[in-house]
């Protein structure tokens, strides 16, 4: 099959609409080298994502379209900014995906747009896009498509019945600090009404119930505390079933003065250390037990930016320390510094053949090992 993307004006939209897709990240996220995305020559970014049986793969990630009627005050795609704008076609990204595909390049698509006049318009064109990849094309592979705030409630069932994982951003913890951000959209109507639908859709015994959802905060953009956020994401997680939630940070723009250039970086440093430490957050509520009322902030209502939340917890429990390895629970070892879910099952598994007597019978002697030695006993 000879893909569109041969020709020179696709490959010039598909430079333009993939890089603008990199300001989602619902998607990958990671800290490891072979979790960042990539650059591929002829014009896509792709993206690491894991696989249903553990492995690695790629997705392939673009905008339909950079022309947006939203006024988002963060977004460097809103109405109100001089852009290079374009669009490419429904068919046209149809067959420009599959030609990456075909290759072996990628395991599957993500798919967002921006507003194209209205909410229904955008959406339409891209149900339009997977509809062609599903049904003219018999593509039976991964889809991830980004759900358009405001989206009726038709449009919403069918782009959970044609993909694999759908998101929607939430941007903000609450409808006050949206408004901060943008003057058009409803908190409640636009974005946690579709939701709920998607969670009601793709819930257990449902006939959706494989596809997933997640979905992203731009953090710092409205001026909302972590606080605020990790009760968000809780929620989230325990009463939507979301499968995962993301943290963008956002930058400002600075003048190019010396003065204005250091303090953007310093800005810029601290931002992205808070993004950290809402990830950090998110691995103990999805992986360690913590629940969002244990996650503890300072004063002003955000995270520390010099110690993560779980030695954070460590420090203001002191009564729940030293854990016996050889009599706690799994949760109880999960609370240790140092201690990761890999370690504890390592743990459970060799105390269910003999007792443990010193950090030798976990394992190595890791940096980890040593944090988590002065929280333990045998």
């Amino acid at each position: 099959m000879v893909g569109i993307i041969s020709q020179p004006d696709t490959l010039g939209k598909l430079r333009i609409l993939s890089t603008d897709a990199q300001y989602d990240l619902a998607c990958a996220c990671g800290s490891g080298k072979d979790e960042h995305r990539k650059r591929n020559g002829r014009g896509g970014w792709i993206y690491p994502v894991t696989l249903p049986n553990g492995g690695k793969s790629t997705l392939f990630k673009t905008l339909l379209s950079n022309v947006c009627s939203n006024d988002c005050s963060y977004c460097p795609l809103h109405e109100g900014k001089d852009i290079r704008r374009c669009s490419l076609r429904p068919d046209e990204t149809a067959r420009a995906f599959l030609d990456y595909y075909n290759r072996g390049e990628v395991f599957g698509l993500f798919l967002s747009s921006g507003v194209m006049g209205s909410v229904d318009t955008a959406m339409e064109k891209l149900l339009a896009t997977v509809r062609i990849l599903r049904k003219r094309y018999q593509y039976r592979g991964y889809v991830h498509l980004k759900v358009i705030p405001g989206a009726c409630e038709a449009a919403i069932e069918e782009a959970v019945s044609l993909s694999s994982a759908v998101s929607i951003n939430i941007e903000t913890p609450g409808e006050n600090w949206l408004g901060n951000v943008s003057a058009k959209k409803d908190f409640l109507h636009d974005i946690v009404a579709p939701m709920k639908l998607i969670s009601k859709l793709t819930g257990k015994g449902q006939k959706y119930h494989k596809v997933k959802q997640t979905t992203q905060f731009v953090v710092g953009a409205a001026g909302e505390s972590d606080a605020e956020i990790v009760k968000y994401t809780g929620a989230l997680y325990e009463r939507l079933n979301l499968n995962r939630v993301y943290f963008s940070s956002y930058q400002r723009n600075h003048t190019q003065s010396d003065a204005d250039t250091k303090a953007g970086q310093a800005e810029t440093d601290e931002s992205l250390v808070r993004e950290h430490r809402l990830y950090q957050v998110d691995f103990l509520l999805r992986k360690y037990g913590f629940s969002a009322s244990d996650i503890i902030c300072g004063s002003d209502g955000n995270l520390s930016l010099t110690a993560d939340p779980k030695q954070v917890w460590a420090d203001a429990h002191p009564e729940y320390f030293p854990v016996n390895v050889n009599r706690a629970t799994k949760q109880q070892l999960l609370k240790v510094p140092g201690l990761g879910p890999v370690t504890v099952k390592r743990i459970l598994k060799r105390r269910a053949q003999s007792q443990l007597y010193d950090a030798e019978d976990i394992g190595k002697n890791t940096a980890l090992l040593e944090k988590a030695s002065g929280y333990i006993a045998f």
